[in-house]
């Protein structure tokens, strides 16, 4: 009786133990290279709170910003997705556990979520997508209780923590609708015929509410946004070609896992609905043409399942069962270099190099925008590389104005990022302004343009828009993204054009 006992407690503390292990390894991991380029955005938009921005909900903005109140910290900042990491292989280890799991699935849970390599990446650095496997499994977690005949007050849970995933990142509508369809598709569907069930849903439309109202008063920016995107920049795949990205972000070796789960969700009544979920989620974002990682943060769930799976088959052959969790622990850290910023850049382009080789693939089969994966590192670890420096190079440039020139200057950017890093990292400068998203709401700050620092641009050259321009300086990086190298940085003087109406035609969402 008493090594039942001990056994359950033992189990009941894998999530905490498992979550506690994820958060201090994503501690270590992640705050290396230097802040991304959405990073130094989010925080920017933080320090401007409101209930909205152009292209993301608030909440992700001003936690980034709460983070820097101090000064400038990276392990600060990037504590927040650690922490969230954690949370989410806790909750992904309790949804093991209500289908059925025991500890060795439990722990099995905890490897595989928290070593897949897209899930591992959104717990390395601050992003819209940080807290959607926490929020997005707790809503599972707690729609699978009801539907196994438990408290329907739960509702509540669920559609909490739907209102505040809409509060982080929209794709949460996408995978709300796929789960209210993958119910409505089992007989289970009764349980929204619940007044609990109007509860819940009100929470969540409460919750999302100020942010929705926010985008309406704007004119909706963020579907201008989406169409801009698919109109050039993102790259668009074909229905087979996205599942393929999907087995790669997941980790091809740990990909079994989750489809194995898929299978197990669809042979288990009460679950089978997590299955269709899935299933309409993928379609739609084949559909809407999404970027790979969009629903990404769904897997916890058929992870889950598929871990449960495992456990049932090794129950004659327990031997095997430590196997299994090494092998999956090596799978995963094989991977973890391309999702945790841990290698010299040096030693990660050869580790990426004979990884590649292998497996018989190449960069450019995981890129979501056109452009990015041309840099000596890949997108994400190219954006890490560069801001200070480029702060520093402007200020060099300010600080040769005279007095009067500084008082008056306005610095413009050709996008967001460049505007971030400046504002973060500069000192003492003029104010900062693009037409780049969030930033072209916030206007040219009242400056008349008559003396511009022109970053990332030709002052206007083939308009004539100033009467002088000159280049002052010249920014590049070794390790920058792309179309970060040889960043001109004009002086330009005496424009020609009012700048209020110009600025209305500079907008540029995308």
């Amino acid at each position: 009786m008493f090594t039942l006992i001990s056994r359950e407690r033992a189990a009941h503390a894998i999530p905490w133990i498992a979550a506690a292990a994820v958060f201090l390894a994503h501690l270590a991991a992640n705050p290396h290279y230097g802040f991304f380029r959405d990073e130094l955005y989010f925080i920017v938009c933080g320090f401007h709170p409101a209930w909205g921005y152009v292209d993301q909900p608030p909440l992700v903005p001003l936690f980034a910003a709460a983070t820097q109140l101090g000064g400038h910290s990276l392990p600060l900042l990037r504590a927040v997705p650690a922490l969230l990491a954690g949370a989410s292989v806790f909750v992904a280890c309790l949804l093991a556990a209500e289908l059925g799991g025991g500890a060795f699935a439990r722990v099995l849970t905890a490897l595989v979520v928290g070593l897949t390599p897209v899930l591992e990446s959104f717990g390395g650095k601050v992003g819209t997508d940080e807290a959607n496997p926490l929020l997005w499994t707790l809503a599972a977690y707690a729609v699978l209780r009801i539907v196994k005949g438990g408290d329907p007050r739960l509702w509540l849970l669920a559609g909490g923590a739907l209102g505040l995933a809409f509060e982080t990142k929209y794709s949460v509508v996408l995978f709300g609708v796929a789960l209210l369809g993958g119910l409505v598709l089992v007989p289970q569907r009764r349980v929204v015929a619940s007044p609990w069930f109007a509860a819940g849903a009100a929470l969540c439309a409460a919750l999302a509410l100020p942010n929705a109202l926010w985008q309406v008063h704007e004119g909706l920016p963020m579907l201008e946004l989406l169409r801009n995107g698919q109109n050039g920049k993102n790259v668009v795949v074909g229905p087979l070609a996205y599942l393929a990205q999907e087995v790669l972000i997941t980790d091809p070796l740990l990909a079994p896992v989750w489809i194995i789960g898929l299978v197990q969700l669809v042979r288990t009544p009460a679950a089978r609905f997590l299955a269709l979920a899935y299933v309409l989620l993928i379609a739609e974002m084949i559909v809407l043409h999404g970027k790979h990682y969009y629903p990404a943060a769904i897997y916890p769930i058929p992870i889950a399942a598929g871990c449960v799976a495992l456990e049932a088959w090794t129950v004659r052959v327990r031997f095997v069962r430590p196997v299994l969790a090494v092998a999956a622990a090596l799978a995963g850290l094989t991977f973890t270099p391309m999702a945790l910023p841990v290698l010299p850049e040096p030693a990660y382009l050869g580790y990426e190099a004979r990884l590649f080789a292998v497996m018989h693939v190449r960069r450019s089969v995981l890129a979501t925008e056109h452009g990015r994966e041309s840099a000596v590192l890949p997108g994400d670890w190219a954006d890490m590389h560069g801001w200070p420096e480029l702060a520093a190079t402007v200020e060099r440039v300010v600080a040769t104005l005279p007095p009067a020139d500084r008082e008056r200057a306005l610095i413009v950017t050709s996008n967001y990022g460049e505007a971030s890093a400046i504002e973060f990292f500069g000192h003492d400068l003029p104010p900062v302004a693009s037409g780049h998203n969030e930033y072209w709401l916030w206007g040219p700050h009242g400056r008349t343009g008559d003396v511009v620092i022109d970053v990332h641009g030709d002052c206007g050259a083939d308009d004539h828009l100033f009467a002088h321009a000159e280049r002052a300086a010249t920014f590049t990086s070794q390790y920058g993204i792309s179309y970060e190298q040889n960043v001109p940085i004009m002086v330009c003087r005496g424009i020609r054009r009012p700048i209020a109406p110009l600025w209305k035609t500079i907008r540029r969402y995308s």
